[in-house]
């Protein structure tokens, strides 16, 4: 029979050994799961616009929203099991994801080429500032582990503005 020592240290989180105070694990936590909801958003935003692309750079664009969905899908999961590794609940469902994301949909029938992109950058850059209010969050909290990952998206996230700036970008 587990003795009341063996069955607490089974029970205790990472949150408890990383010396991390517990409010600034939830406010992490939290702006996680948010983040989370954001990604969740462009994500699908991105893979819309690369089904939806038409006119005369359609295989350029079409490739680029490709590479940058399947960048932006890969962040999903590493995002959300930081978020269990700190001790947290995350995202659960579409509703769930709906309830929490900033940024908009896109349910128009039809937008050109130049709008997606516009929209793509702008919804990146707003990505990145809730990186960088996030990154606060982990540096006032000490977490350096989830600030590392967060340096890596913000990154990414640039350069998916860079690349969408200078697609769209005229003669």
């Amino acid at each position: 029979m587990p003795t009341e020592s063996s069955r607490s240290h089974r029970q205790a989180t990472l949150v408890e050994s990383r010396l991390v105070p517990p409010n600034a694990i939830k406010d992490v936590g939290v702006a996680l799961t948010t983040l989370l909801a954001d990604v969740f958003a462009v994500y699908m935003k991105t893979k819309s616009f690369h089904w939806h692309v038409s006119g005369p750079h359609f295989r350029d664009y079409h490739l680029l929203l490709d590479e940058q969905s399947n960048q932006i899908f890969a962040m999903t999961d590493v995002v959300a099991e930081r978020v269990r590794k700190i001790g947290q609940t995350t995202i659960r469902s579409i509703g769930h994801i709906a309830r929490l994301q900033r940024l908009p949909d896109n349910d128009a029938e039809s937008a050109t080429p130049a709008d997606m992109l516009a929209e793509l950058r702008q919804d990146n850059l707003s990505l990145i500032q809730s990186l960088r209010d996030a990154h606060g969050l982990c540096d006032d909290g000490g977490d350096v582990a989830t600030a590392s990952l967060i340096e890596n998206w913000i990154d990414e996230a640039e350069g998916r503005v860079w690349f969408l700036r200078e697609a769209s970008r005229g003669p």
